[in-house]
């Protein structure tokens, strides 16, 4: 037996869900090292999160001025929150299983510019470079009308660096937009797997797109040693910033504004329940931990990734993190959910996440068709595939028994379920017919 199959074997003696997971199922796996910490172990603090959204607030004029498309929401890039009965019922019907509770969809496939939730990190991170290059070079302060960064001065500046990601798709987009819009030189790594139109949108943007056969790992990789070398660069690190993170933790203050609008309680009685998408883990992390500083010990998580994909949940599983990749235990990582193709998960989220996400699940490719065809069809809205991995969350939560062991039939009633959309409305039109259609199995 070679060391390969010796050390899967062995893996598997350890973590027996890890033969299910070979094997190609759906496995949900229930964090029961989940632990009550105090608002100190988490890696950012309530202070940061304020502080990030106030930032984002003072680029609002000038994303006004680069993105007409903000203009109706005073620059701010947020996304609607929707109640989607429709396809609540649809679950409950494919599933023979009822929902308990409300169900609803942080459209975050609908954010303005980039289209994905990488806007809320990627553009924060980006931003927040620029404003630091800009003060620092007595070129800016925090007092002014930031919509100056538009004018050809600042563009000229600001072309005098350049900035640097490894991506699947969506994070390059949102830093390449951004980046160009500035006037940075952006360069993305993607692995030859992502979608074409991604790289052809951001080559249209002027931004220099490199492709490598290998997986995203190795784009992230190569990525980092180049900007190394590279005078003026910075490199934007989807598996150890804070800043992304940060960025996307602000996504919990407008979730809070939004359900104070909708007269929407998060409280013992009214537990909320999250389920999210997951890669590398940036955005999911980053977003959860948000949620958990701003609503508190009543907000529980999920992260959902494919089958053919589940770093994550073998990170936290194991406690390795990125000390193993799902190659090592024998997964393929071939999936269709491209912005979720990822091998190895990012350590700085997993130690984040490790005591207060309650699980993770896995959902098989043809699934995520099929509740794309259907969220279309029931609900008009467009997404990636990706972007419905966690879309059956509240059944999995259900059936795994998670639910009945944490609550009262009282609390199940008053749950709110939210499943987060990760992207799909910069899809070009032609692609999302073909991936609608795929999805008319059902």
């Amino acid at each position: 037996m070679s060391n390969e199959k010796q050390e899967i074997k062995r893996l598997e003696s350890q973590w027996p869900l890890i033969s299910a997971m070979r094997n190609g199922e759906e496995v949900t796996w229930i964090n029961d090292q989940k632990l009550k910490n105090g608002p100190d172990d988490w890696p950012i603090t309530l202070e940061e999160i304020h502080e990030a959204d106030a930032r984002l607030r003072r680029f609002a004029p000038f994303l006004t001025a680069v993105f007409p498309e903000t203009k109706e929401a005073g620059g701010i890039i947020e996304s609607p929150l929707l109640e989607i009965e429709h396809m609540k019922a649809f679950l409950e019907k494919y599933h023979c299983e009822t929902i308990t509770g409300c169900l609803y969809m942080k459209a975050d496939h609908l954010l303005p510019v980039a289209g994905s939730v990488k806007a809320r990190g990627g553009m924060y991170e980006v931003l927040k470079h620029a404003e630091s290059l800009a003060i620092e070079h007595g070129l800016l302060s925090t007092e002014e009308d930031y919509s100056k960064l538009a004018n050809e001065e600042m563009r000229a500046f600001f072309s005098n660096y350049s900035l640097a990601v490894g991506s699947t798709g969506n994070l390059g987009l949102s830093i390449g937009i951004t980046g160009a819009a500035l006037g940075f030189r952006t360069t993305v790594h993607m692995s030859t797997d992502a979608k074409e139109w991604k790289k052809t949108r951001l080559r249209d943007r002027g931004v220099e797109v490199i492709e490598y056969a290998d997986d995203y790992s190795r784009a992230v990789e190569e990525g980092r040693e180049l900007s190394a070398k590279t005078k003026n660069s910075f490199f934007i690190d989807d598996e150890h910033s804070k800043e992304l993170f940060l960025g996307y933790s602000t996504a919990a203050l407008r979730l809070q504004e939004q359900f104070q609008k909708e007269n929407i309680a998060v409280d013992e009685d009214h537990p909320l329940i999250v389920y999210l998408p997951c890669g590398v883990g940036g955005a999911p992390g980053g977003i959860f931990t948000g949620l958990k500083r701003v609503f508190g010990e009543h907000v529980y998580g999920f992260f959902a990734e494919p089958v053919q994909a589940p770093c994550m949940l073998l990170g936290l599983m194991t406690g390795l993190h990125d000390q193993i990749a799902v190659q090592d235990a024998g997964i393929e990582l071939k999936t269709e959910a491209d912005g979720l193709a990822v091998g190895r998960p990012s350590s700085f989220v997993g130690k984040a996440v490790a005591n207060d996400l309650d699980g993770v699940f896995t959902v098989l490719d043809d699934k995520l068709f099929i509740y794309l065809n259907q969220m279309a069809k029931l609900e008009g809205e467009q997404l990636e595939p990706s972007a419905l991995a966690g879309i059956e969350g509240p059944v999995r939560a259900k059936v795994s028994g998670w639910l009945e062991s944490h609550f009262t039939d009282s609390q199940q009633k008053g749950a709110v379920h939210l499943v987060w959309s990760t992207g799909g409305s910069l899809v070009p039109e032609e692609e999302m017919i073909v991936m609608i259609k795929k999805g008319e199995q059902y």
